[in-house]
């Protein structure tokens, strides 16, 4: 993978992204495109930021969002080189939209969804979530991606990443092949195989998104800022399965190396 062909990624970035799991991308897209972004988001809350006192609830959520404020921020030019340079060329789907949002607002309660997880991927016609599954070649997931829509400082429930988390679940998926294993089966020791990873918060300005290894462990936590937090968790949805006959992808190659493949 030379440089050349990916100009808007550095070595050091890919190399970034293989090594901790994550990459940070600030200004990937506009800020009036989140500003558009969270006019609608009110909106599809029946909120509105000038009326605080009726903020009731510590998160809400909202689905899938297809129009063009969202379908734009997620195919900027910084973007799609970026799925280039770590998804591999023509191996991920063009995103028609954006979702889910986990709006967070500022809150003494607890929001109940606090917990250490990874985004499972395949399985999930199932109606019980904890089912859903992953497996060692990430079917059905090419990257978890963290879109801010909002300005995201440490009091604003910035989502929680143990960095190099994936290398530990790669290695727990390994012995269970195509089948994988499924999100209670994963959570059943409390990811404490990941617990002395360093600790990162997804901060950042509106605009900033952070590209993630699907198996990356990250958590949710409460919001003790002043502002609501809006940020989308969408996936990048693979084009195909593996393709062997294809050179590695730089998410291909964190696994690999991982798991003690030859790359």
């Amino acid at each position: 993978m030379s440089e050349a062909s990916h100009s808007d990624l550095s070595q050091d970035q890919i190399a970034h992204f293989i090594e901790h799991g994550y990459l940070k991308l600030e200004s990937a897209f506009d800020g009036e495109l989140a500003r558009q972004g969270r006019e609608q988001l009110w909106a599809a809350m029946g909120l509105s930021p000038d009326a605080p006192e009726k903020w009731k609830q510590p998160v809400v959520r909202l689905g899938f969002m297809t129009s063009k404020p969202f379908v734009d921020a997620a195919n900027t030019p910084l973007l799609h080189a970026s799925y280039d340079a770590l998804v591999g060329e023509d191996r991920w789907l063009r995103p028609n939209g954006l979702g889910t949002f986990p709006v967070r607002f500022p809150s003494s309660n607890d929001p109940g969804d606090a917990g250490w997880h990874v985004d499972v991927s395949f399985g999930t016609d199932n109606p019980d979530f904890m089912q859903w599954r992953a497996n060692v070649k990430s079917s059905g997931r090419a990257l978890l991606m963290l879109f801010l829509f909002s300005d995201v400082g440490e009091l604003d429930a910035p989502t929680r990443i143990r960095k190099g988390s994936h290398r530990a679940i790669a290695k727990q998926l390994l012995p269970h092949g195509e089948a994988g294993l499924t999100l209670s089966q994963l959570a059943a020791d409390g990811f404490t195989s990941t617990a002395d990873c360093e600790e990162v918060s997804a901060t950042g300005s509106a605009g900033t998104v952070y590209l993630c290894h699907p198996f990356l462990v990250h958590s949710a936590q409460p919001h003790r800022g002043t502002e609501p937090r809006f940020m989308a968790q969408p996936p990048l949805l693979p084009r195909g399965e593996f393709d062997p006959s294809l050179p590695p992808s730089a998410v291909q190659i964190a696994i690999r190396k991982a798991i003690g493949m030859e790359i």
